[in-house]
């Protein structure tokens, strides 16, 4: 199962569900956007994440702290000169960190730890560490299209029974999964095809409908659009998993 999620999915805590799923093993692909990681890596390394947008934006201050913008770039940039993806990149300099508080319910760290891929797709301009001085164009270009090849490459494994989830992601990860599609359907004489897409958010949107849902399922699969809040449809997920599971 391929599990691509959205910041708020990190903010609302539902990161040990992740986790949970991924020493399971029904996680095989965590793919996430920038958001998402910053949240995930705020909350293991400083144990804490969010901010007043509001407020801070007025003055200027909005995302300038500096610890997140100094260490996921100096991340970043070691992960872009040693040939790893974001995600690795990022999971690397958390497990070499002496102080991490919530390194125990990080799914960055937790899913490198488990084997199972981690992958970050960034946009340029979108996320708080660009406005950052040690920003990198050329590192966050480079190690997030490593971590696009690397979704691609997963994406076959979907062919004839399996299952892609969009968890709270509305513009970045259907976009990206469409293309990894894509680019699996071109070398692989159009497979995968015959998987379940779902897509979970509080709104319903239309990337994430069309993308995920319909699009990635007319040559043969079922999607579902489910509408809730990610505190509650996560647990309702895994419990579910997890019931199945001790069935058989």
């Amino acid at each position: 199962m391929i599990v691509q999620i959205g910041g708020h999915v990190i903010k609302t805590g539902m990161g040990p569900l992740l986790l949970h799923l991924m020493r399971r093993g029904v996680i095989t692909h965590l793919a996430m956007n920038s958001a998402a990681s910053i949240h995930d890596f705020e909350l293991c390394a400083y144990g804490g994440t969010s901010e007043d947008v509001a407020a801070g934006l007025a003055d200027g201050t909005f995302g300038m702290a500096e610890e997140t913008g100094r260490d996921m770039n100096a991340a970043i940039t070691a992960g872009h000169a040693n040939g790893w993806g974001m995600g690795e990149a990022l999971a690397r300099y958390l497990d070499a960190r002496k102080e991490t508080p919530g390194r125990e319910h990080c799914v960055l760290l937790g899913a490198w730890t488990l084997g199972v891929p981690v992958t970050v797709h960034a946009a340029i301009g979108t996320d708080i560490i660009h406005q950052h001085p040690h920003a990198d164009g050329a590192a966050l270009g480079e190690t997030s299209f490593r971590d696009f090849k690397r979704l691609a490459a997963s994406v076959p494994a979907l062919h004839d029974g399996g299952l892609v989830l969009n968890l709270g992601s509305a513009v970045i990860m259907p976009e990206v999964f469409l293309k990894a599609l894509t680019v699996a359907r071109n070398i692989g004489a159009g497979k995968p095809t015959h998987f379940t897409a779902v897509d979970f958010d509080m709104h319903r949107h239309y990337r994430p409908r069309v993308n995920v849902v319909e699009r990635p399922t007319l040559a043969g699969g079922t999607g579902y659009t489910i509408t809730g809040h990610h505190e509650l449809l996560i647990p309702l997920l895994v419990w579910g998993v997890d019931a199945a599971l001790r069935a058989r």
